[in-house]
């Protein structure tokens, strides 16, 4: 039986089991790094153990120094998480060796299963359909095909060649950056990933929980998941359950894991793989089925046996968002930084099943959480469980749109325009959704009135924070003066580039007029701005209220209110509409630092993994130079055009930050 529990893994994944142990009575342990010492998770465990290192590498994949971090907490179990080490047989092996329970597949299960092609093979002979399989790259005929690694997981390797040319290329390259081999199947366009959850017991039980659809992916990752699929009738349903059972029977599977699945436009489908691993998205299914899976995977690994005789029915909808760190506009460029507000509206509980339809958040953060590198990128997961898929996706795109996500750039305006996009409402999705509707990756708040509203709603909550702390003549109006017609202005960078706002106050007040214009940052004289334009080309606006952190303005006989936080020089505002980030421009800037022409500078900090290039190479426009490596991504340097590699002083393994130069190139 399990008494005390370590939880290999930092963040939500941590928060979410330690939430059901408190229930069950099993005593928690958490390990930490230096920089996740006032991660909200560690102050929720029982215990922590602290691990020397900082790169995950060295930490929380490194299986010594968890078991040895179990041992002397006094843990008698190991819960590995649903990453990289819980599909590990070694590392499963030596944690039983150790005398503790391993929660999770038996390591025997896991040695199969990390091989896709052994998998594939056995799920094949036993009547489950399978795409073929071919190793040898000179072999593949048909096309498009996609290249997977045998091992690795999180997308990781994997890409899609749609001709012979670059194909050996393309397979030489997905071997480097997988670290191990690969192979090719046919890629199905159009398809749908759909995963049958399941639990196995010892005792030879084997339980579906109907289906998840995963089909809205970036980077052959998962962004928005949901249950059941829109695709899939009872008739469907009873087919992939069954099939799962087969495939899990045939491999002699135990725990929780989720049966894979592609699913094309006809109905056919084909096993994909197992993931022995209680995945991300099991939240949607706890909603649904009302089952604490949590607790029903603790439960198989004491040796237990599974409560429920068959499925359990399916009450209502439930859709999932992984809200991340990441900028969709920019190659889902990782962001880090330190996230001063985190608060999303309406939320009904956290880590465990609701008793009635709501909001679920699981989150790793909270106000004033650092967003570093060496960690995924997701944030928190939120969860609108509704009697209709229609209700549920409502409710989620509300609760989104009207969240305060500031001081990290994230996802959350694209997973918006996913749930109200036409397609997504009327239950299109595949896994090319994105490719094929790129208007989602607009900003939310994409009116060129609204966002001027917002710069408004900005220079007005400044002026009156300003007001606020005078140390002098206080009770003065912002930027009173003798005469009537002075402006008060502020210069901004915002979506679009530099911006000045402007307005006038009567001598009642009033707002007697406004405006918005963009600055050419070419002939940026922030010294020298100011002057009001002859007309104001906005509509009629009265201030109702106007404080430091929040305005109302009436807009043409509407009232809009606004939330404005500053930090720093930086003001985010918040609205009905969406939100927007404004950082203050000083009128007397410091020069910048010049950097030499043809200089790489890298986009975000993190590890050199692989440098392709040597000084005085002649190289292409657009030639992979170097890739970085941050939150468990590959970001590839590209050369911008064609030149020589004048300079290279990074080399692989090097640690860089945001800015550091990384090559220099001489155009040719």
């Amino acid at each position: 039986m399990i008494r005390r529990l370590l939880v290999a893994s930092p963040g939500e994944i941590a928060r979410r089991v330690f939430a059901t142990c408190r229930l069950v009575g099993i005593e928690t342990v958490a390990v930490y790094t230096d920089a996740d010492s006032d991660a909200p998770y560690v102050s929720e465990a029982d215990y922590a153990v602290h691990l020397p290192g900082s790169t995950p590498s060295s930490t929380y994949q490194r299986g010594d120094v968890l078991i040895a971090a179990a041992q002397r907490s006094g843990a008698n179990a190991l819960y590995p998480g649903n990453g990289t080490l819980a599909e590990d047989p070694e590392f499963a092996a030596a944690v039983t060796e150790a005398g503790m329970i391993w929660v999770g597949a038996p390591p025997k299960t896991l040695a199969v299963l990390h091989n896709k092609i052994e998998t594939k093979q056995i799920v094949s002979e036993a009547g489950v359909p399978v795409l073929p399989t071919e190793t040898d790259p000179a072999a593949v005929t048909q096309f498009p095909v996609l290249i997977k690694p045998t091992a690795a997981d999180g997308g990781r390797g994997m890409r899609v060649l749609r001709d012979p040319v670059t194909l050996a290329e393309a397979v030489a390259a997905a071997r480097q950056e997988a670290g191990g081999e690969v192979f090719c199947e046919p890629y199905v366009e159009d398809a749908r990933h759909i995963e049958i959850p399941v639990f196995a017991d010892v005792h030879g039980a084997v339980v579906p929980f109907g289906e998840r659809e995963c089909s809205v992916q970036r980077r052959y990752q998962n962004i928005v998941e949901e249950t059941p699929s829109p695709a899939v009738d009872p008739a469907l349903r009873e087919e992939l359950c069954r099939a799962a059972i087969i495939a899990v029977r045939a491999i002699g599977y135990v725990g929780a894991g989720s049966v894979e699945f592609l699913l094309d436009s006809d109905g056919g489908f084909w096993f994909l793989e197992l993931t022995p691993s209680l995945q991300v998205q099991h939240a949607v299914t706890e909603c649904v089925s009302g089952y604490d899976l949590v607790r029903l995977q603790l439960l198989v690994s004491e040796g237990g046996s599974l409560p429920m005789p068959g499925p359990p029915p399916i009450r209502g909808h439930a859709i999932e968002v992984r809200i991340c760190a990441e900028d969709p506009a920019y190659a889902w460029l990782p962001a880090t930084g330190t996230l001063h507000r985190f608060a999303v509206p309406d939320v009904a509980g956290s880590f465990r099943p609701l008793s009635q339809p709501g909001l679920r958040l699981d989150s790793g953060v909270a106000d004033g959480s650092v967003v570093g590198v060496h960690r995924d990128s997701m944030l928190a997961k939120l969860v609108a469980w509704a009697p209709t898929r229609q209700e549920a996706a409502r409710m989620l795109a509300s609760a989104l749109t009207r969240s305060q996500l500031h001081g990290v750039v994230s996802n959350r305006d694209l997973l918006v325009r996913v749930l109200r996009h036409q397609s997504f409402r009327a239950g299109d999705t595949d896994t090319g959704f994105l490719d094929r509707h790129p208007e989602v990756f607009a900003p939310l708040l994409s009116s060129v009135d609204a966002v001027r509203v917002s710069c408004l709603a900005a220079t007005l909550a400044g002026a009156a924070a300003r007001r606020a702390t005078a140390p002098v003549l206080a009770s003065l109006p912002s930027g009173w003066r003798n005469v009537p017609s002075g402006s008060q202005t502020a210069v901004y960078d915002g979506p679009a580039g530099p911006v000045e706002v402007g307005y006038r106050m009567n001598r009642q007040g009033e707002l007697a007029g406004w405006w918005v214009r963009a600055v050419d940052p070419e002939e940026l004289d922030l010294a020298g701005l100011g002057q009001a334009p002859t007309i104001d080309d906005h509509p009629p606006t009265a201030v109702v209220h106007a404080d430091g952190t929040r305005v109302i303005l009436d807009v043409s006989g509407i009232r809009l209110t606004f939330g404005v936080h500053r930090v720093g020089d930086v003001s985010y505002v918040d609205s009905p509409e969406g939100s927007v980030t404004l950082r203050e421009l000083s009128r007397f800037p410091l020069p910048a630092l010049d950097t030499a022409e043809g200089s790489l500078i890298a986009p975000l900090p993190g590890a050199v993994r692989r440098v392709l290039v040597v000084p005085g190479q002649r190289v292409r426009a657009g030639e992979l130079l170097l890739t970085l490596e941050a939150m468990k991504l590959e970001h590839p340097v590209h050369a911008p055009s064609a030149g020589v590699v004048a300079s290279l002083p990074v080399q692989p393994g090097a640690e860089v930050d945001t800015g550091e130069l990384l090559a220099v190139l001489d155009p040719e």
